[in-house]
């Protein structure tokens, strides 16, 4: 029987997941905007709310590990805008399940960057994995969304090597609310000069739309925080790929999208393969948070 901490984990786990798809489909809504003006209120809100939790446990705002908590900013800013741009030409599962190849990849990242050791079954898995993004990609000249698709998975690479660091800094003891400000504070700061020479005007309801993105990226950040509080990655990582099914729910009803036999045949290897990593992290990878 789960203890009454992993239960809470996958709890708040599932509950990010939902908070994730509500983004992406915040971003979507708020319509024909770059992905830099969305970013950039997306992550306003973000810092606002990081910040006023970090004022209220009279945490020091730069920490004490600028090089990584730099790293971990710049990976993090290149994979929202990949995502948002993805989600903007993709279906909504689509672009989602994309952004969810970052675990896979935050364990190729962490052989440089953690010092960490991939067992073979680990790479046939990775091999696998990467095998059902291209059922999602679809590489082919007739393919449209190709560009928007190669996009995405580039934006998954660059979130698992963000969550990468953010192991390396919650390993260095570095306050998650500290990381949480920095990158959106660095990502406001990189975003905002393309409000200043290519702004465009938003309505209300964009406006309304992006402030609600910026606000569910923060309740999906913190939920992230407090499951991995509650119990370790090995034990409730898998329960991520929630946000897919939370995705393919919202695309459908909010804007009548289906994904096609090839995007269910990948969306099938991806969550077998992320089941899989589940499976051998908990049996026979000796206890290690490998996702």
């Amino acid at each position: 029987m789960k203890s009454k901490d992993t239960i809470k984990g996958i709890f708040f786990i599932i509950l990010s997941g939902a908070f994730f798809a509500l983004m992406n489909y915040f971003v979507r809504l708020s319509g024909d905007l770059p992905a830099m003006q969305k970013s950039f209120f997306r992550n306003l809100i973000s810092f606002f709310a990081a910040s006023a939790v970090m004022q209220k446990s009279r945490i020091w705002f730069f920490g004490g590990n600028g090089k990584y908590l730099l790293l971990r900013s710049v990976f993090g800013t290149v994979g929202v805008l990949c995502n948002f741009y993805a989600v903007d030409h993709l279906l909504l599962a689509d672009a989602s399940m994309l952004n969810k190849m970052s675990p896979f990849f935050s364990i190729l990242f962490s052989i440089y960057v953690l010092k960490e050791r991939v067992k073979p079954a680990q790479a046939l898995i990775l091999t696998f994995a990467f095998v059902g993004s291209l059922f999602i990609i679809k590489p082919s000249g007739l393919n449209m969304d190709f560009f928007p698709a190669l996009i995405g998975f580039f934006g998954g690479i660059c979130a698992g090597a963000a969550y990468t660091y953010v192991r390396k800094l919650s390993q260095l003891n570095e306050q998650k609310p500290c990381i949480v400000a920095f990158f959106s504070l660095f990502s406001c700061i990189v975003t905002a000069p393309f409000l200043i020479f290519d702004y465009h005007p938003m309505t209300f309801m964009q406006l309304a739309s992006l402030l609600l993105a910026g606000a569910a990226a923060a309740g999906g950040q913190f939920s992230v925080t407090a499951a991995y509080a509650c119990a370790p990655a090995r034990d409730i990582s898998v329960y991520s790929y929630s946000q897919i099914l939370f995705s393919a729910l919202i695309g459908f009803f909010a804007f009548g999208q289906i994904p096609d036999l090839y995007s269910w045949v990948g969306y099938g290897i991806i969550i077998s393969m992320a089941v899989l990593m589940f499976w051998y992290s908990r049996t026979v990878g000796e206890g290690k948070d490998i996702t």
